[in-house]
């Protein structure tokens, strides 16, 4: 499980990083922690970025520098992935025969925070070359992807959003229950 964007900051908040001005949802910390304990115990692989792009605003013409993780401080906050991390999640994609996507990176919407979103993109239209299959689900992954132009370069795009995580949590859609019911 690779996890970047938004997220990745309550999950550094679990661990007692320090996250400047990050987006952090406080009410889900805990959680947080219970899932990167979860995986352990069960033997998952959880990569959280080393590093991430900074800013001192959220402006695509914010002052910007890469910050490992563990040292954001003061008004910085993280608006995308970092170099460190794009390596190793490539490393991580070009082993997997399936992948599915959900979440940009950071905030691909400004072009000076979208290289970690563009790069993932590209990974999952390289590893589809190769044969594997890969799903990108979510309205925002699905805007990222076509953006960057390479919709077309996955095996598939699911415009059911968080229905297709749902779905592959083994939850009953309720239009599908609706018509295996009417049939």
């Amino acid at each position: 499980i690779l996890i970047g964007g938004g997220m990745i900051f309550t999950f550094y908040k679990a661990l007692g990083y320090g996250i400047g001005s990050s987006l952090v949802e406080e009410d889900m910390v805990e959680l947080a922690d219970s899932l990167m304990k979860k995986a352990e115990e069960k033997g998952v692989k959880m990569l959280l970025p080393v590093d991430v792009v900074v800013a001192d605003k959220f402006s695509n013409d914010a002052d910007t520098a890469i910050a490992d993780v563990k040292d954001i401080s003061g008004d910085w906050m993280g608006l995308d992935i970092g170099p460190e991390t794009l390596k190793q999640f490539k490393d991580e994609i070009d082993e997997c025969q399936t992948i599915v996507w959900n979440g940009p990176m950071g905030v691909f919407e400004m072009s000076n925070f979208a290289e970690g979103t563009n790069a993932v993109a590209q990974m999952l239209a390289d590893a589809t070359e190769r044969g594997a299959i890969t799903i990108v689900g979510g309205g925002d992954s699905v805007a990222a992807v076509n953006q960057a132009g390479l919709g077309p370069k996955v095996s598939h795009i699911s415009t059911g959003g968080g229905a297709s995580l749902e779905l592959l949590e083994g939850k009953t859609l309720p239009g599908v229950a609706a018509l295996s019911e009417a049939s």
